[in-house]
């Protein structure tokens, strides 16, 4: 499956992907590292790649990164635009204790 962020302007090789697998059961990707704390798109571009990775019938807690705030304001609308073939559900589960956020997506 491709997407979008295949053409991202943004150099992302330094980081580790965040699965290398595809995930045939539920499962949380880590998007609170060191690194996710100064490069919103990074984060937003893992979370795409973490989606791509989950198959049908399952969903991925995605846990971002507190410092870019409450996914609503930057991770939803990336989502709806960068996730092909069909449109995301989402819903937000909760902020952890270290000031991250956990938002489970559906992938149909």
């Amino acid at each position: 499956m491709s997407s979008a962020h295949d053409h991202d302007d943004h150099d992302h090789t330094e980081a580790d992907p965040v699965t290398d697998r595809t995930h045939d059961t539920s499962w949380s990707a880590n998007l609170e590292q060191p690194r996710h704390a100064s490069d919103r798109d990074l984060v937003v571009s893992q979370a795409v790649d973490a989606i791509e990775h989950t198959e049908p019938g399952n969903h991925v807690n995605l846990v971002t990164h507190g410092d870019h705030g409450h996914p609503s304001e930057y991770l939803y609308d990336a989502l709806d635009e960068r996730v092909e073939g069909y449109d995301p559900e989402w819903e937000y589960v909760e902020q952890c204790g270290c000031g991250g956020h956990v938002t489970r997506v559906y992938v149909e």
